[in-house]
């Protein structure tokens, strides 16, 4: 019997033992999309338990709590740190074949050395160690990342956003890491929203001018990637419902607009044709600037109105989407590459059945560019990233892309301890190699295998982000 998540976790040959500790192991990470707080990083934050650290903002934990019949006191509401835990200690056993009860044990190993299955028994003596460890001087915010060997890290930042983080943080040498933003424009593309009156407003005050019609919002977000990219910025991110294209002319985008910004309803045929055409725009300056545009599509959110209301979005009430991507995702892609608006491109789908969809439309637009895999599929996504998820999408990628050209792995994450998330996805993807090899589907070559795993841990992503200009 193998023991439980020993030194050789997840990797079932020799082969695989030696691709991920003679190569993987010793790579650094580049975190180029994430969701914490660069705030945090520069202030470097201290916790004041491990409840604050797991439960403050993880959705995939609260909604396995609410599966298990926890209620809403012990997740989101007022009870003690102490309480919380101990009710995530006693339902974690329930998550056999979860990557959460993966996740939640590689952590308690690498930064706390417990060893300890957690369990309803084991909670408060874990819960009481965890916290010991947390005041020691090394655990702060910077102090989890220099452990965690992280070079860069890229978050989430809205173009209204001022990014004085960042600022003090590229002013500051002793910050533990490169941290970069990313522009995420979703609120000023997203018309349909109530709350886009406001938000536009917002804009306006940023840019110092009104934003009236369609080439007033093109203005606007021109100016803000172009004050995104003084601060460093090279990519960018992008979250659909699903993938679209539909076009309008410039009188009907105007329209579209006005009435939006006024607070009246618009169709949802508008809302496309609007997004449509902000897409584009965005695309020719990040095609200018060589910028990578992450474009995350697949996903239902908010899907229970009553929690809606009472928790907001991100929350845990988020879903698969099944809507059919693949007409509109060929269209959006030849639009923009028409458009010369088609730059280092990046696509996740939460939908595992648009795995094929990715890997053969992205094989079309991999054209007149010198950028090995210009055009990319994105690491298994939210849903999708655990063992069996991460196996398909790399093996869909294998068989109908390139392997040797992707860029691996980010923790796509609100938490500074889900860096395990990087070693998890190497020894993933060791172990797929080995098993190649193991079958006589690959050569015993460890010097070329050793290499494309060094290049998917790091190196791809260091070179096609461009951040080889940054890390000297």
């Amino acid at each position: 019997m193998t023991a439980f998540m020993d030194r050789d976790f997840l990797l079932h040959t020799g082969t695989a033992k030696t691709l991920y500790h003679d190569h993987a192991a010793k790579m650094p990470v580049i975190d180029y999309h994430c969701h914490i707080d660069p705030m945090e990083i520069y202030e470097d934050k201290r916790y004041n338990s491990i409840t604050e650290v797991w439960l403050g903002g993880d959705h995939y934990k609260w909604r396995a709590m609410r599966s298990c019949g926890v209620p809403e006191k012990y997740i989101t509401g007022d009870a003690t740190s102490a309480e919380k835990f101990q009710k995530w200690g006693e339902i974690l056993p329930s998550l056999i074949g979860n990557p959460l009860y993966h996740w939640t044990h590689m952590e308690l190993q690498r930064y706390f050395g417990i060893t300890e299955p957690l369990n309803g028994e084991s909670a408060m003596r874990i819960y009481e160690q965890c916290n010991k460890i947390l005041a020691q001087p090394d655990m702060s915010v910077r102090g989890i990342i220099r452990r965690s060997n992280v070079k860069l890290i890229c978050t989430t930042d809205d173009p209204a956003d001022d990014l004085k983080a960042h600022e003090l943080l590229a002013a500051d040498p002793t910050a533990p890491a490169v941290v970069l933003p990313a522009f995420r424009p979703d609120k000023a593309m997203r018309a349909d929203k109530a709350d886009f009156p406001q938000y536009v407003a917002r804009l306006e005050r940023v840019v110092g001018y009104p934003i009236n019609k369609m080439e007033d919002m093109r203005r606007a977000l021109r100016d803000r990637i172009a004050y995104f990219a003084d601060h460093g910025c090279r990519v960018s991110d992008h979250a659909l419902d699903h993938s679209f294209c539909v076009q309008a002319e410039e009188a009907e985008l105007d329209r579209i607009l006005a009435a939006a910004k006024g607070g009246e309803g618009i169709a949802w045929d508008q809302q496309l044709a609007y997004h449509t055409a902000l897409l584009i725009t965005v695309g020719q300056e990040y095609e200018k600037r060589g910028w990578v545009m992450q474009l995350h599509f697949g996903c239902l959110r908010d899907n229970s109105t009553r929690m809606f209301k009472k928790l907001g979005p991100d929350t845990g009430f988020d879903s698969m989407n099944d809507a059919a991507n693949a007409v509109g995702l060929a269209r959006f892609l030849d639009t923009m590459e028409l458009a010369k608006a088609l730059p280092k491109t990046v696509l996740y789908s939460l939908n595992p059945a648009d795995n094929g969809i990715i890997g053969t439309i992205m094989g079309c637009f991999q054209t007149d560019s010198s950028i090995p895999g210009k055009v990319q599929q994105g690491s298994a996504w939210w849903f999708n990233d655990h063992k069996p998820g991460m196996e398909a999408q790399m093996t869909s990628l294998m068989t109908l892309g390139v392997m040797g050209t992707f860029n691996g792995m980010l923790t796509d994450s609100r938490s500074f301890l889900s860096y395990t998330r990087h070693e998890y996805f190497r020894r993933i993807l060791c172990n797929l190699f080995g098993q190649l090899v193991e079958d006589g589907e690959y050569p015993s070559d460890l010097n070329t295998l050793g290499k494309m795993v060094e290049n998917i841990s790091y190196n791809n992503t260091l070179r096609y982000f461009g951040f080889d200009k940054v890390l000297k």
